[in-house]
């Protein structure tokens, strides 16, 4: 569902998946929206009253999570078949797989400078990855628990894990050093999100509580309680100002934050300095000032909002229905019912090209002139062309069941050979005591 606040709450329903949506994200311009999904596809929705979109296929087991790189040019997927996929946006077509991890994979973040790929797996380990090579650089594994979620900070100096052992871990990839380890959840941490300044983290639990985390002086400074249920999703705007958090109480809640007034442009200046691997740590890297007190109790400000904002829910803002069609390639939606001109969503949804704003006229266009544009039905395509065009996405369809079909099988058989090498190390195990 997508929201506008502006300027009256009211919600799009883009419906398209045959099964539970498991990520969401806006790609970087903000004129594409791609989702992940249990029925095993990915797809790229143009944000609009239309709401075209592109279904992609390639996994064959449920996809956990979606995360465009941040030039907008490539989408990273993450599968519980094991793979990591990564696709070209700009002609929107797959790319390569990276296969290493033994076990479902959570999730699968871009760095900031797109070098790098970090992904955790219920294998228990983290693996940074080399987009130029496409092999697996790093590895860094847990004996406890495994990882639900992991990102870059700003700086992509470090990455942040969010652990099913109630811990959030930050890890320097350039020293391959746990930096700092927090023990403040009672429960599973699903998900966390670096302030853009880089100095706060903050984390969602299935504790029922979200706490922000002052990475420079490595201690929790607040814990907020507003969900009455698991927490599994949050994330700061891209100014910093306010963050949003979802839960298992079918809430969204926004915040708007108070414990930072760095001018962020100014702190991404400074982080564009420190992209590379051979960047000496800086002052403003999230080395800690003062030892951790995990061990004592520490002192912080506890925040619940219920008695304190505006419930949302009571009052049902108008949704409009937007269907998508089932199909590999982009295809017109049908609308149930369409707002008035008067009441159309924000100008920077709008755009579906791929360009950036230099290169395309489009994004300085009106709302109005967007929603007036012709549809793809209306442009003149020779039909000879259009029913081979079809004739070849059946093909490709084809093609893309099959491989999935081989894949799966290859997984199967990989698994079937792991547990035979386990069988014989046991025997030889066996044979040698007996000796």
């Amino acid at each position: 569902m997508l929201w506008n606040f502006k300027p009256q709450a009211r919600a799009f329903r883009y419906v398209g998946h045959k099964d539970v949506i498991t990520s969401v994200q806006f790609s970087p311009l903000g004129n594409l929206l791609a989702s992940a999904s249990r029925d095993r596809t990915v797809r790229l929705w143009i944000p609009d009253k239309r709401g075209k979109s592109s279904e992609f296929k390639a996994h064959t087991a449920p996809v956990r999570s979606v995360d465009f790189s941040a030039d907008g040019q490539f989408l990273a997927t993450a599968s519980e078949d094991k793979s990591i996929k990564v696709w070209n946006m700009y002609r929107q077509r797959f790319l390569y797989s990276l296969y290493r991890h033994t076990h479902w994979v959570r999730c699968a973040k871009f760095s900031p400078d797109g070098r790098l790929i970090v992904s955790c797996s219920e294998d228990k380990t983290i693996k940074i990855w080399d987009t130029t090579s496409k092999q697996c650089v790093n590895n860094f594994s847990d004996s406890i628990g495994f990882a639900n979620f992991v990102d870059f900070n700003p700086n992509g100096t470090c990455i942040a894990s969010a652990g099913s052992d109630h811990t959030v871990k930050i890890w320097d990839i350039r020293v391959n050093k746990l930096l700092q380890h927090y023990q403040v959840h009672n429960c599973g941490v699903n998900c966390v999100s670096f302030h853009p300044s880089g100095n706060y983290l903050i984390t969602a639990s299935s504790d029922g509580t979200l706490k922000i985390l002052d990475l420079l002086e490595g201690r929790l400074i607040y814990t907020l309680q507003g969900h009455t249920g698991p927490v599994f999703t949050v994330s700061f705007s891209k100014g910093g100002e306010l963050f949003s958090s979802g839960g298992a109480d079918a809430q969204v809640l926004l915040w708007r934050t108070n414990f930072d007034e760095l001018n962020c442009k100014d702190v991404f200046k400074k982080s564009l300095k420190r992209l590379h691997f051979d960047s000496p740590p800086h002052l403003l890297d999230i080395y800690p000032r003062t030892p951790h007190p995990h061990e004592g109790k520490i002192e912080t400000v506890e925040i619940n909002p219920k008695l304190e904002v505006i419930d949302l829910q009571t009052s049902t803002p108008p949704v409009v229905d937007v269907l998508s069609f089932d199909s590999t390639t982009t295809t017109e939606t049908t609308v149930r019912t369409l707002p008035d001109k008067g009441e159309e969503m924000c100008g920077y949804f709008m755009n579906p090209s791929l360009m950036s704003s230099e290169s395309s006229p489009t994004l300085k266009k009106k709302t109005d002139d967007v929603s007036d544009l012709p549809s793809e039905s209306q442009r003149s395509i020779p039909l000879a062309v259009t029913e081979a065009l079809e004739h070849i996405m059946e093909q490709l369809n084809v093609l893309t069941e099959t491989v999935s079909i081989l894949e799966q099988r290859l997984t199967l058989t990989e698994d079937k050979l792991k547990d035979c090498l386990e069988n014989q190390q046991k025997l030889c195990n066996a044979i040698q005591q007996k000796s």
